[in-house]
C-alpha cells in the first residue's frame, strides 16, 4: 500500500507529495485501557463505561494522546524510509484534537509530506497529517510531525 524510499536523496524527491490514506484501525476499549495503564491516566471519560454513558460524550472516548500516538503506526503504512542509520521523532510543530474518538470507532491517517530539508548529518521531514474518524464530520486530530533521518 505505502511507498518505500531508499535513502535521503529519494526522500527529498517526495517533498510536497500527498501520501494517501492508511488502513482503518479499531479504537477498542481494550486499547484505551492499555493506554490508560501505560500513562496512568484513568480518567472516567476513558475507562468507566457506565459513568461515561452519563458524561458529555455518551460513551468512553480515546485519550487525545492515544489518538496522537497512533500517528506512528498509521504513517508507517504510508511511507518507509530505508537506507538510513537512525530515525528520530523530532517533535510536533502543531497538534489539535477537533473531535473526540468514541470507543468502537475506526480511525485512519491522511498524510502529506510537506517538506524535506537538510540538517547536519541527515534530513528533516515535515508531515501534515489528519486522523479521520470513520463517518465523522470532524477529524480526531490535525497535526504537523517532524522526523529526522541520519545517514
Amino acid at each position: 500500500m505505502g511507498r518505500t524510499v531508499n535513502g535521503l536523496d529519494e526522500l527529498k524527491k517526495l517533498a510536497d507529495t500527498d501520501l494517501g490514506a492508511s488502513d482503518w484501525i479499531d479504537v477498542t476499549q481494550e486499547r484505551i485501557n492499555r493506554f490508560a495503564d501505560a500513562t496512568n491516566d484513568h480518567q472516567w471519560i476513558h475507562v468507566d463505561a457506565e459513568k461515561a454513558k452519563e458524561g458529555p460524550f455518551g460513551t468512553p472516548i480515546a485519550h487525545g494522546y492515544l489518538t496522537l500516538s497512533l500517528f506512528i503506526p498509521l504513517f508507517e503504512e504510508l511511507l518507509d524510509v530505508e537506507g538510513v542509520t537512525t530515525k528520530v521523532n523530532y517533535g510536533l510543530n502543531r497538534v489539535r484534537f477537533p473531535a473526540p474518538v468514541p470507543v468502537g470507532s475506526r480511525i485512519r491517517l491522511i498524510a502529506r509530506l510537506a517538506a524535506v530539508e537538510e540538517v547536519p548529518g541527515g534530513a528533516q521531514m515535515t508531515v501534515d497529517g489528519t486522523i479521520e474518524i470513520e463517518g465523522g464530520s470532524k477529524p480526531a486530530a490535525v497535526l504537523q510531525s517532524v522526523t529526522r533521518f541520519y545517514a
